[in-house]
């Protein structure tokens, strides 16, 4: 017995020895990586969370302090430089409109940030650039693409608004018509808020975006709203060449026909078809007599051979009744006046005779030829213009121009049929050529296609 126990004894320690080492091992191995833990980048950062978290809400603090706000309008500058003055507008590619981009890397990557409670003066209005993750206290971030439009001119007049609007479209086209349309316009004339656009360019916006128009009124200010992303155009279509300013027309053709359901196939008529159209004004600067002018132009058209005349006002006629017309249109005659603008949806090409009252020819200066900068610009003819030659002096009125602005205008019927005549004979020559050299399928293929870059 004292064996059997002996031997147990033996047993135990021997088995206790062989595990002793690893046991050992482990301890110490397990020592080791407890205290590598606490020494552990890891464990550092566990035990320093609250510091860090401090730290991190500090910058974004200093950041928020940082965004500076700038008068909107700067006095000190041109016209041209005098909204957001501090930074340089690009033209990107060559020949684009001079415009601004946020975020960028032009901004350092921040968003634009507006603070405008003030529609009377831009002076009072202000900009800031901010880091998204550090806005102004307060502000709030709008969501989408916007457009930001500064003119000296105003968006409620349809001429004036097209030519702010061109760039917009430029520069939609040119980015392959982005996935999302702008999200919001912001309108500013002078640095002043405006929250007004006229319908007829609202619509074209609508059309060649593929989103309705929403104006951003600031009603939260003074509390500033940025942007997510903003493009900004200060000077209209300054920088752009004629190339950009044609495919531009183009492109607002295409999808306003396309909008208003034109068969783009068929806008352009017959090849021997000349379709001539009286767009007529109310009031200022109407036609004295407009049933003399038109038939004028009626007899002039029946010699012609395929020539057919319409006549409507424009005041009369909705977005789309207008696009539909002119689209139907090879000859437009028309006084000076913002309906003038729809030759824009002419095929190009096509034709435009212009008319005045007395005192514009000699008072009026540049911004009598608007329409035939417009015409160039758009691929049309402006086959040139009539000035009312004679009327009664204006009682105690020495400024021809202030008394004949708004007045209507006579007629010549002598001038007026030999001018018709020349115009739709070169009109209807034109067409038939053009429709010799570029087959019909070509004509549908380049009218159905509103290409994006």
């Amino acid at each position: 017995m004292a064996r059997i126990t002996t031997s147990t004894n033996h047993s135990i320690i021997k088995t206790t020895l062989c595990l002793l080492p690893p046991l050992l091992l482990a301890a110490v191995y397990l020592h080791f990586q407890t205290q590598l833990s606490i020494f552990s980048p890891a464990c550092r950062r566990a035990s320093s969370q609250p510091t860090a978290a401090g730290a991190v809400n500090d910058y974004v603090d200093r950041l928020r302090a940082s965004a500076t706000f700038l008068p909107l309008k700067d006095t000190r500058q041109g016209a041209e430089t005098w909204f957001i003055s501090t930074l340089n507008a690009t033209s990107e590619p060559e020949g684009e409109a001079r415009n601004l981009v946020f975020p960028s890397p032009a901004s350092a990557g921040r968003l634009l940030c507006l603070s405008a409670p003030s529609r009377r003066d831009g002076a009072r209005n202000a900009y800031a650039l901010a880091w998204r993750d550090a806005l102004p206290r307060g502000a709030a971030l709008l969501r989408g693409l916007a457009f930001v439009s500064e003119t000296a001119y105003d968006h409620t007049n349809i001429w004036h608004g097209l030519m702010a609007l061109v760039p917009f479209v430029s520069w939609h086209e040119r980015s392959g018509c982005r996935a999302w349309p702008p999200a919001r316009w912001a309108l500013f004339h002078h640095g002043e808020v405006r929250t007004e656009m006229s319908p007829w360019l609202a619509t074209l916006a609508e059309a060649t975006t593929g989103a309705a128009v929403t104006i951003e009124t600031f009603d939260d200010a003074p509390n500033p709203a940025c942007f997510e992303e903003a493009v900004v155009f200060r000077a209209n279509v300054a920088g752009m060449n004629k190339e950009r300013m044609l495919r531009a027309a183009d492109f607002m053709r295409c999808k306003a026909r396309a909008y208003c359901g034109v068969d783009a196939s068929r806008a352009g008529g017959e090849p021997s078809a000349l379709r001539v159209t009286l767009l007529l004004r109310t009031g200022a600067r109407a036609f004295k007599d407009e049933a003399a002018v038109t038939c004028v132009f009626e007899k002039e058209c029946k010699r012609v051979p395929g020539c057919a005349v319409a006549a409507a006002h424009a005041n009369n006629l909705t977005f789309c009744e207008q696009v539909r017309l002119l689209s139907a249109t090879d000859v437009l005659i028309s006084a000076h006046g913002a309906q003038m603008t729809n030759l824009l949806f002419m095929d190009r090409n096509s034709s435009v005779m212009e008319f005045y009252p007395l005192g514009w020819k000699q008072r009026a200066g540049g911004g009598q030829y608007v329409f035939r900068w417009m015409a160039d610009w758009a691929g049309m003819r402006h086959e040139g213009s009539w000035w009312e030659p004679v009327g009664e002096p204006c009682p105690n009125n020495p400024d021809i121009l202030d008394c004949w602005k708004s007045r209507q205008i006579g007629h010549n019927e002598t001038y007026f049929a030999e001018w018709g005549a020349r115009v739709f004979a070169a009109a209807k020559e034109r067409k038939a050529r053009s429709a010799a050299e570029v087959s019909a399928d070509e004509r549908r293929r380049k009218a159905e296609t509103c290409n994006c870059s």
